[in-house]
């Protein structure tokens, strides 16, 4: 029997809003639009349907058609309002409206927004009346914290109703309410405290002031842990950039000029392969990493094999070679994808950020990149420390002839080398994609401080580039908001250049024969 009553009572609902709805497509102006609108979020504010149709009209895309039916545009589809159903192509007319119907659905939307069933869209909306909030809401703000289950919600549901206490009440409610205030992290609560603290009669400065230095302090401490996160990310990329560098450099001793330009590879590629696969934009950086790898190797051996074999006993030609190697790299890429920057199409799971609070907020494709940056580190230093290869390569690089005596094809060992190395730079520019846009001059930024890391670390070391890199992107996010980026860079560079006076070989020198020469 109850079930029966519910279900009549539902029915009657539904079928009011749907008489009701007719006012807001027959409305002649934008006073008779602005009425429908109020009496519709009046009466129906918990009907979930009226987000899409205040939604839709905002955006400008609701229309009414021949039956004076509500519907609306997506992609090249007619939606009726009301059933959800796909209509056939017919004439249509738009519901215009002005800039005070713009702001009085943006309003109207944020509270029916609050009622419902999705929590993140309630927080959303929660977030979104937290700067306009007025004394008139603090009913409707109470009777929604009463009822709201998810704690996120819950809290700025809170907050806002705490701000209107300490705005408009007065006692002891005031005085608790500027207190709680003190734990607030908003830019909003931090603006309420300090304007009653500057207020003329206000009874409480003193606790005001005590929350304001409060949230201030907790500024400053998130401030310093964005800063790390993002000294983290700029680490994370010089690693990848350096990591091949330093494979290289320390087997075969050559100062590759054209490292930037295999890095530029592998972001090009990224960008080729969201050319190909457009429908794949959720997988391009994942299927890239593999074909970046390969592209940058190849070119790498090629590199090796035809230029730089001939040049090992002679290493400025070979910082010569390898420079008009990069130029020649660089004039390619403009040939075939013009000199205009592309931008690669960052995938929905790296978009966006984690929010801790309203003052740190970790971004996913800085983080991820801090993720895979370890695990292609890792992979590097198990092919280094525990396969055959990485046996030939320390041999190499610590004593040559004497490898070579030991019947270590020196060659081979040389080229693959420099293949491993090359398809790491690869990697490194998948990574860089999705940072900033793709260039011809995009190698060129990350060269110097590629060798920088390096020498930095130890020529050869794999922990000692982790540790070089992961410092100087520190200090590089530490300083550039004091000095500038342009500064910061060169003031890294006078550290690195003092540092190796006193340490010629680096943080962790490489043993061995050949490395004492």
């Amino acid at each position: 029997m109850a079930l029966l009553i519910l279900s009549a009572i539902a029915a009657s609902l539904n079928a009011n809003f749907e008489n009701d709805l007719p006012k807001l497509s027959a409305a002649q102006n934008f006073a008779q639009k602005e009425d429908a609108i109020k009496e519709l979020a009046d009466k129906y504010k918990n009907d979930e349907r009226l987000s899409l149709i205040f939604s839709q009209m905002l955006a400008g895309n609701l229309y009414k058609d021949a039956r004076d039916s509500l519907v609306y545009r997506e992609n090249s589809h007619i939606i009726d309002i009301l059933s959800g159903e796909k209509l056939d192509e017919s004439e249509i007319s738009k519901i215009t409206i002005n800039n005070r119907l713009r702001t009085v659905l943006r309003a109207e939307l944020v509270i029916v927004n609050l009622s419902s069933k999705d929590a993140k869209t309630r927080l959303n909306a929660a977030k979104e009346l937290l700067p306009n909030i007025e004394e008139k809401d603090y009913a409707l703000l109470y009777d929604l914290s009463a009822k709201e289950s998810n704690k996120n919600v819950k809290a700025v549901l809170d907050e806002a109703l705490n701000i209107l206490n300490a705005k408009f009440k007065s006692g002891e409610e005031q005085k608790e309410a500027i207190n709680t205030l003190a734990d607030s992290l908003s830019p909003i609560a931090l603006q309420t405290l300090s304007e009653l603290n500057e207020a003329e009669n206000m009874p409480y400065k003193k606790e005001a002031a005590a929350a304001i230095k409060k949230i201030e302090n907790s500024k400053k401490f998130y401030s310093v842990l964005e800063t790390l996160y993002f000294g983290l990310s700029a680490g994370s990329i010089l690693l990848l950039a350096a990591m091949g560098l330093a494979i290289t450099f320390g087997v075969m001793k050559v100062i590759n000029m054209a490292h930037g330009e295999l890095i530029m590879l592998g972001a090009y590629t990224t960008y080729t392969i969201q050319q190909i696969m457009p429908n794949l934009i959720e997988y391009s950086v994942i299927i890239a990493i593999p074909i970046a790898f390969l592209v940058s190797a190849a070119v790498g051996i090629l590199i090796e094999r035809l230029v730089l074999r001939h040049l090992y006993a002679r290493p400025l030609e070979a910082l010569l070679a390898t420079f008009g190697i990069s130029l020649i790299l660089q004039q390619l890429v403009r040939t075939i994808y013009s000199p205009l920057n592309k931008e690669v199409i960052t995938p929905k799971w790296m978009s966006g950020s984690f929010e801790i609070n309203s003052l740190l907020s970790l971004t996913y494709n800085r983080f991820y990149i801090i993720i895979f940056t370890l695990i292609v580190f890792a992979f590097a230093l198990f092919v280094m420390k525990k396969t055959s290869l990485g046996l030939k390569v320390r041999a190499v690089s610590q004593n040559r002839s004497m490898a070579q005596a030991m019947g270590v094809k020196t060659s081979f060992v040389d080229a693959l080398t420099f293949g491993i190395g090359a398809g790491v730079a690869g990697v490194a520019g998948v990574a860089l994609s999705q940072l900033t846009n793709v260039g011809p001059n995009l190698g060129q930024s990350y060269i110097v401080d590629s060798f920088m890391v390096v020498v930095f670390g130890g020529v050869g070391n794999l922990w000692g580039t982790l540790i070089g890199a992961f410092t100087l992107g520190e200090i590089n996010k530490i300083i550039e908001p004091l000095s500038g980026a342009v500064l910061a860079k060169v003031i890294i560079l006078v550290m690195v250049i003092l540092f190796i006076q006193r340490h010629p070989r680096g943080l962790f020198p490489q043993k061995g024969r050949d490395a004492e020469d």
